[in-house]
């Protein structure tokens, strides 16, 4: 029997939405769209274009914490360590539970379910997974967790029989990952313990030698939340340009401002750099692939980053030999795993 699954995707940028009707092997699309900002009022919306109610409700969760990988019934529990994983993501924990609670509103008693981005990055070898702290603190869960998996995921479920066997995938928006998948695991990822490390991002810094939190620490007085606000919100596209976090207000300024140039080059350098990154984690390349709103739908970025790949063989233009802008489908992927768990809640109840 067909299920019906209302995807939620809150971003750090916007809401994203996807109505779904799922059977064993199916999927028909009802009503999808976007919301800029997200709130009590963005429900309205859903459901007058819904016009019923959901079987099920999916959340897009950015981090689980040390506890929660793959998808989950939300009860008070799951919560609970919702609630304490909003340390590792300040930007997405805290946004997510408030569309938790607006849905819990809205639709009463109508399961809910969290759908992890970290899930697809649970079994990533030591040699990726560990960082060079002492013991005791990855005893406490601190590791790289890596992000964007729910739109890894929908890649590689796209893919399919034409999966290859060492994928790279650069997922470019506001927030950019870059991820090593080998055989349809991931094996290696940009991004660390929180969504903010890696490539350089719309506001967030990516990547810094950590002596330079340590001087500001020391030598500017900064505090942990001036720090947080420094690094993802103030930096990033937004910090190098002095302008705009918006990548096509900086090509539109390009030509007569020097540090939107600059901002837009490094940029495509540090998404190259972890792109050859990932190619030696997987010993080659078969395919390349470009999603995410830049990765898709910004031409000049991916020629940019793969004029700086041509030593490896990477081809210059998308679709073409071995590059390709894929457009992933993280609702649509909520709602598959949304689906599956209540399927298989389901069939544990016949069972028992």
């Amino acid at each position: 029997m067909d299920t019906l699954i209302l995807a939620i995707n809150g971003g750090s940028s916007s809401l994203k939405y996807g109505a779904f009707t799922i059977g064993e092997d199916r999927v028909e699309t009802l009503v999808s769209g976007a919301i800029e900002t997200a709130h009590d009022h963005s429900f309205d919306e859903i459901v007058a274009k819904l016009g019923r109610s959901p079987d099920a409700i999916g959340h897009r969760i950015v981090h689980g914490g040390s506890r929660l990988f793959r998808p989950a019934l939300i009860d008070d529990g799951v919560l609970a360590d919702l609630e304490a994983a909003c340390a590792f993501a300040p930007l997405h924990g805290p946004a997510a539970l408030d569309l938790i609670a607006a849905a819990r509103r809205r639709y009463p008693g109508t399961p809910q379910i969290a759908c992890f981005d970290t899930g697809f990055h649970e079994h990533l070898p030591a040699i990726a997974a560990v960082l060079p702290i002492p013991k005791t603190l990855q005893a406490a869960g601190i590791r790289r967790y890596g992000f964007h998996g729910l739109s890894c995921q929908s890649i590689v479920r796209q893919l399919g029989v034409k999966l290859p066997k060492r994928l790279v995938i650069a997922h470019l928006g506001s927030g950019a990952s870059v991820t090593a998948v080998l055989d349809g695991a991931s094996v290696d990822t940009s991004m660390g313990l929180t969504p903010s490390g890696g490539v350089v991002m719309a506001t967030r810094s990516g990547d810094l030698d950590p002596g330079l939190l340590l001087f500001l620490l020391r030598e500017h007085g900064m505090t942990a939340c001036q720090l947080e606000e420094l690094l993802d919100r103030q930096s990033g596209f937004l910090g190098i340009s002095d302008r705009s976090a918006d990548l096509r207000t900086l090509r539109e300024l390009a030509p007569s401002v020097s540090d939107a140039r600059l901002a837009i080059d490094i940029f495509c350098r540090s998404v190259a750099k972890q792109i050859a990154a990932m190619i030696a984690s997987l010993g080659g390349l078969d395919l390349l692939v470009f999603s995410g709103g830049i990765g898709q739908h910004d031409a000049e970025t991916r020629k940019a980053i793969c004029a700086d790949l041509a030593w490896a063989g990477v081809a210059q233009e998308a679709d073409a030999g071995n590059v390709k802008a894929c457009s992933p489908d993280e609702e649509e992927q909520i709602a598959w795993d949304a689906s599956a768990l209540m399927r298989a809640g389901r069939a544990h109840d016949t069972a028992a």
